[in-house]
């Protein structure tokens, strides 16, 4: 058995780095294979740069130098001289001690702030008297929520209210904020409200 993570959002999920570390932790711990893809592009604000990187544990020297021949052979043609200076960032406040501290403070804020939001969303569509139970939406974790809203639906949030979301109904949760989060409530309720169901 080989193991793929795709770690996109590590810090943002709970706030704490080491634990959303846990689950690949412990598949190296159990000693299996282990191939993870890890972005910097949403932890550390670096979207556009597209910062990250490809890991695979392996069981020993010879099977490291083997695997690093093989990735080398597939990055070449893919981008040979990949943008350095996101790595660099990246790099930069990982080593400085100052940084990370500062970069470890502002993660727990984000994923806090975006729990709080996703609570304030689900509080003000009960407060609304919506028929339908988004709890969902507060168990789930990280920057984004799928709502379990329609193709039609979310068309409607758009035409009608400007509000922009996928057509799976994923929404961003840093999008909300205290002064809008009511209006986006209001606008599911009101698309919402007469649907049987999510």
């Amino acid at each position: 058995m080989i193991s793929v993570f795709d770690m996109a959002y590590q810090g943002y999920t709970s706030g704490d780095p080491e634990r959303d570390a846990y689950s690949v932790r412990s598949f190296v711990d159990a000693g299996i294979p282990v191939l993870l893809a890890q972005s910097f592009a949403k932890n550390m604000g670096l979207y556009g740069l597209r910062v990250g990187l490809f890991s695979v544990v392996c069981e020993n020297q010879s099977e490291a130098q083997a695997v690093q021949s093989q990735l080398k052979q597939l990055a070449r043609p893919l981008w040979s001289n990949p943008p350095i200076i996101g790595a660099r960032i990246v790099s930069g406040v990982l080593k400085n001690q100052e940084l990370y501290t500062l970069w470890l403070n502002e993660i727990k804020k984000m994923a806090t702030r975006s729990n709080s939001m996703r609570k304030a969303m689900v509080d003000n569509l009960k407060a609304l008297n919506s028929p339908h139970i988004w709890d969902h939406i507060t168990e789930q974790v990280g920057m984004f929520a799928y709502t379990g809203l329609s193709v039609d639906t979310t068309r409607r949030l758009r035409t009608d209210f400007h509000i922009y979301l996928t057509h799976d109904g994923r929404i961003s949760v840093p999008g909300l904020n205290t002064k809008n989060v009511e209006y986006v409530a209001k606008a599911f309720h009101e698309v919402t409200k007469n649907e049987p169901s999510l």
